[in-house]
């Protein structure tokens, strides 16, 4: 057992670095994904945004006017600020008539909660709304990939890892969710945010204006240079995550393992040998991330001190009012977080385009070949098959079977043999057209299969696999799951049929016994069992059987050999066997290699004509007697 993850694997939710004023500081995040088109890419998901045009232009209405109420706030105080150390000052100096206006004052205090309350007001109203936007267009996104991943044909699952599919429908999608609730109304907030601090800033003073943009671009240059430090030590933070979450699931997932081998310590080793570097890539990343608000702030500081002193000989020459020094001051407050905002909403925007990206990449995939026109549905299937001239082949590649040809009447048990990669499940997904031919035609029935409607194809088959598959629910739901509207009488039935009442009944709960999500509270015969049980109920007119037998114990088998020769009766079968003792009895034995059939007969017929078969019988039998030998 490998001890080490190879590649590294990031942990789920990594791609997307925190929000403004997040985990590691404002203008600060994990390194983004960029995407290849990005524009393009935007366009498309704008598109998504269009029928909600109406709503968003109040959204953006409404977001400036929440801004532009809380930004008028500090100018109007200040008017306060400065009538009551007017009116301090006339009577400190002994003017006739000097006293503190507090009739105005309470007036400009009863004027700052009605801008306030209409500031949040408008807030409410644009979070609401973009809320409901946000969700609808994730909603359709949803929609939109789910009713695409119904369309893909099986070649696009064997080509991409279930957990690769699941990051995009989930994770990605989640990414454009919260970007679109937040992010957008949060852009829009800072930018009018930054322009409106500005104006208000001019309108009291040009020159503490011109001093306090002054600062900007040093704080952009100081915050620029530590970025590119700490993101470097981002990227290897993530890295070694990734290396971390492989090792660690890995040791898990395989902890029998290693305790049999003895491998704890290297083990524990090299977990204190990757953690060592996450830790340190993680303490340089941290400290340099959290250097930027002391910075920001010490720049900051300076500014003000000059704002302040400028200030200061602006009101002792009366070219100022008190309270606008203050209103300034409070702008510069004001000023300097929009900006890191804006800077690291960028980012969040990269990394969420680039999750759209890997959506679109979804829904522009090739899908099936679609229905015919005017498709036609077998109403009293009996179960006939028949190849002629197929051919067939894996996209570019060579053709893996050419001009197949097989005649399979009613009732008939058709074993497939031959050895690993022969082409025995290629056959069985082409039976299903899970693939499209690259020639020739199958018919069941006298119907060419790309007559049908696949959902009507699918329907004649019945399978019962290698891979057993069972979701987390109750056996009862389990085995219904064959046929919708079962009734309990017709589930009990097929569990008879399939020889599994019996160890059904001895559960705690029977048939309301719940299953986990691997369904590891049952063995592995017992699960082949319920599959078996499953397809009896469905009552198809086709069975296919791959393997069923192969990871079960001799005993099991014999109980599950019992079940499948009820569930086969009268119905045409196909079965995939590796073990050739269990299908002798077959009408039709195929036997296939390299993607061709180069021999077809009964067992008798087969092992008279000493070919192939014959070679691949023996030697098994010759294995087993071997085996019982020892």
């Amino acid at each position: 057992m490998s001890q080490t993850s190879g590649n590294s694997r990031p942990a789920a939710g990594m791609n997307r670095g925190p929000g403004p004023g997040g985990p590691m500081g404002p203008g600060m995040s994990m390194p983004v994904q960029k995407a290849k088109d990005f524009k393009g890419t935007l366009r498309r998901l704008i598109q998504y945004l269009k029928p909600y045009r109406v709503k968003l232009t109040i959204v953006v209405v409404t977001a400036i006017l929440s801004t532009i109420f809380s930004i008028y706030g500090p100018k109007v105080l200040g008017r306060a600020t400065t009538k009551l150390f007017d009116g301090l000052m006339g009577i400190k100096q002994g003017v006739p008539g000097a006293h503190i206006d507090f009739e105005f004052i309470w007036r400009i205090v009863l004027e700052l909660v009605g801008l306030y309350v209409i500031s949040a007001l408008f807030g409410y109203i644009q979070q609401y709304l973009m809320a409901g936007v946000a969700q609808r267009t994730v909603y359709q996104l949803r929609r939109d990939v789910n009713e695409k991943l119904t369309r893909l044909p099986l070649k696009y699952f064997d080509s991409h890892s279930n957990g690769e599919i699941l990051s995009r429908v989930t994770n990605d999608i989640d990414n454009i969710s919260t970007t679109l609730q937040q992010s957008l109304t949060q852009l829009i907030t800072s930018v009018v945010t930054i322009i409106g601090v500005i104006i208000m800033m001019l309108t009291i003073n040009p020159w503490m204006t011109l001093i306090a943009l002054v600062t900007l671009p040093v704080s952009v240059l100081a915050i620029t240079q530590v970025a590119k430090r700490s993101q470097k030590q981002f990227a290897q933070q993530q890295k070694e995550l990734g290396i971390l979450n492989g090792h660690v699931e890995e040791m898990y997932t395989g902890h029998k393992i290693i305790k049999a081998f003895g491998r704890e310590q290297h083990s524990l080793a090299k977990f204190d040998e990757v953690n060592e570097r996450l830790f340190s890539a993680g303490s340089k990343a941290q400290f340099l991330s959290g250097m930027i608000m002391p910075i920001m702030n010490f720049i900051g500081n300076i500014g003000y001190v000059l704002v302040s002193v400028v200030g200061g000989i602006f009101v002792t020459k009366k070219l100022i009012a008190i309270g606008d020094i203050q209103a300034f001051i409070q702008y510069m407050r004001q000023f300097t977080m929009p900006i890191t905002q804006t800077a690291n909403i960028a980012n969040i925007i990269q990394s969420t385009v680039a999750s759209a990206e890997r959506v679109f990449e979804v829904l522009d995939e090739e899908e099936e070949v679609p229905e015919a026109a005017n498709p036609k549905k077998l109403q009293n299937p009996r179960g006939d098959v028949v190849f002629e001239h197929v051919g067939f082949g894996y996209d570019d590649k060579p053709a893996l079977i050419e001009d197949m040809n097989i005649d399979i009447k009613q009732g008939q048990t058709v074993a497939i043999v031959g050895p690993t990669g022969a082409g025995k499940t290629t056959l069985i997904n082409l039976l299903m057209r899970f693939y499209e031919l690259r020639g020739g035609k199958i018919k069941i029935d006298g119907v060419d299969v790309t007559d049908m409607k696949r959902s009507d194809l699918h329907q004649l088959f019945g399978m019962v696999l290698q891979d057993t598959w069972l979701f987390n629910g109750t056996i009862r739901d389990n085995i219904a799951y064959g046929r919708e509207g079962a009734s309990e009488a017709e589930v009990v039935r097929a569990a008879k049929t399939a020889h599994a009442d019996h160890f059904i009944r001895t559960l705690p709960d029977g048939y309301d016994t719940i299953l986990n999500e691997e369904a590891s509270n049952i063995s592995q015969g017992q699960k082949q069992l319920l599959t078996i049980a499953r397809a009896i109920l469905a009552d198809p007119a086709i069975l296919i059987l791959d393997e069923a037998t192969s990871s079960v114990d001799t005993r099991t088998e014999v109980h599950i050999q019992n079940a499948m020769n009820e569930l086969m009766k009268g119905r045409t079968s196909f079965v995939i066997a590796h073990r050739l003792s269990t299908i002798k009895g077959s009408d039709l034995i195929l036997v296939m290699n390299q993607g061709q059939v180069i021999e077809k007969g009964t067992h008798e017929e087969l092992m008279k004509r000493g070919g192939f078969y014959a070679d691949l019988y023996n030697s098994q039998f010759s294995d087993d007697s071997q085996a019982s030998a020892g």
